[in-house]
């Protein structure tokens, strides 16, 4: 069994991303091709932006610090902390109000995973 604290590396990606040129840094925290799920925490700094963007398909973002805007299409949400959404397009942009951090948890192409 793995575990980690979640406070702590999204305090580390934070930091990170203060010092980053884009504001933003990122690290998955759990699978990659062999498994069907990645989580990833990213960090962004506010006014900052993940510019629109194909999503990855099945996804959710759960806002871990800060708060966000989310948009897809004609459609925005705005979470803060504690907040979950279904992120439900292939295309969004997200938008850090507040210096951010969100878990995003993505299952992937059974094509991708496991080979």
């Amino acid at each position: 069994m793995e575990s980690l604290s979640l406070t702590a590396v999204a305090d580390e990606q934070l930091a990170r991303a203060r010092q980053s040129n884009s504001g933003r840094s990122a690290h998955t925290i759990y699978g990659g091709h062999e498994h069907f799920l990645r989580q990833t925490v990213i960090a962004v700094v506010a006014g900052r932006e993940l510019g629109e963007h194909y999503g990855p398909g099945e996804a959710t973002l759960q806002v871990l610090q800060g708060r966000v805007t989310v948009t897809v299409g004609d459609d925005s949400w705005t979470g803060a902390v504690g907040d979950f959404v279904v992120l439900p397009a292939p295309r969004q942009s997200v938008l850090a109000v507040d210096d951010s951090v969100m878990l995003l948890s993505v299952r992937a192409d059974s094509r991708e995973a496991i080979q």
